[in-house]
């Protein structure tokens, strides 16, 4: 299927002013996915389902990024000694700060006597 959904193979079809253009061959399932998603108008044509294909891999490697150099600060913060070890008891203490600080939060919240 060309991008277009019509097109006959030349140059012409896949490139527009300003734009790029790139012929894709699909596997005859995605081939099937996109003319499923086109006919039954949750996208108006292929070039679309391509469009938010992209954007969702692009969202996909934006938070692989942001995780990638969250564990680079993380191996940061560990080589200058910032770490805590993770033990039985330090899971213990944490827990036990956490449930201290929720009843903290819920007493805080409810309504005082008139």
């Amino acid at each position: 299927m060309h991008l277009d959904g019509s097109c006959p193979d030349t140059p012409e079809c896949y490139i527009q002013p300003g734009k790029r253009g790139m012929q894709i061959t699909l596997t005859p399932e995605q081939d099937e996915l996109v003319r499923q998603a086109v006919s039954a108008g949750r996208l108006r044509n292929a070039e679309d389902v391509v469009s938010e294909a992209l954007v969702l891999w692009q969202e996909r490697e934006r938070a692989r990024a942001d995780l990638l150099a969250s564990l680079d600060g993380a191996d940061a913060s560990l080589e200058r000694g910032e770490g805590v070890p993770v033990t039985e008891e330090s899971m213990r203490a944490l827990s036990a700060d956490v449930k201290r600080r929720g009843r903290e939060r819920v007493a805080a919240e409810e309504p005082k006597p008139a």
